[in-house]
């Protein structure tokens, strides 16, 4: 694109690309769940489906407001690129009430309550250290492959790291603050207890002052890609 798209457009698009995010995370793991009670298909078919919704957002997205998603990523990109201060609030705020209102559209179309605060308790060192890794992760594939000469790969990098981490994570991943906050108005598969919450953000927010450092290191010239 020849000019930057205002900012009322990049939260719009920031707050859509959540909020069909989260539809597909909380609604893959309904429908999971009614097909089959064997919790590793319900997993397989909950990754499987936000990696390809992933893919796809960010696609979708990524020319209008770098399809960020997720305050861990804003954040970085500020630290990282040239995003601008000012907008980073804004961001946040538009990412998390599109993942909640995602929430609430995933549970009414499963006939739902619109509004189910979970019950699903995620603690302990193991999940927490998890959602460490997930984060620091998620940044390394997005900024490390963002400043190399494959940067056209990171839409698909980004769901194949998630896909993943999915398995090979305790927690499953989540690795966005937005998302957390928004899985937990859904007492389904994909859910999270809101007292569970600020632990995992913690840990999301930790995940990214380690990646940081990292990514300055290995790839310390800027770049223009978020």
């Amino acid at each position: 694109m020849n000019t930057q798209p205002t900012l009322s457009r990049r939260l719009v698009a920031e707050a859509l690309g959540t909020m069909l995010l989260i539809i597909a995370v909380v609604g893959s793991g309904i429908m999971a769940t009614n097909l089959s009670t064997d919790v590793g298909i319900q997993l397989l078919a909950n990754a499987g489906a936000t990696a390809a919704a992933l893919i796809a957002l960010i696609l979708m997205f990524a020319d209008i407001s770098g399809a960020h998603f997720n305050p861990v990523v804003t954040v970085a990109a500020r630290v990282l690129s040239s995003f601008p201060s000012r907008d980073i609030a804004p961001y946040i705020v538009a990412q998390t009430i599109g993942g909640c209102i995602g929430a609430v559209i995933a549970n009414l179309m499963f006939d739902l309550n619109a509004v189910t605060l979970s019950t699903k308790i995620r603690t302990g060192g193991n999940i927490w250290l998890s959602e460490v890794v997930a984060t620091m992760g998620l940044l390394l594939v997005i900024f490390l492959i963002s400043r190399s000469k494959r940067a056209s790969a990171v839409p698909y990098a980004v769901g194949l790291w998630i896909g993943g981490a999915y398995w090979f994570t305790s927690s499953t991943s989540l690795a966005n603050p937005a998302v957390s906050i928004a899985r937990s108005l859904t007492d389904t598969f994909a859910g999270i207890a809101p007292r569970s919450v600020p632990m995992f953000v913690m840990m999301q927010l930790v995940g990214l002052v380690v990646a940081l450092p990292i990514i300055k290191f290995i790839a310390p010239q800027s770049s223009s890609n978020e």
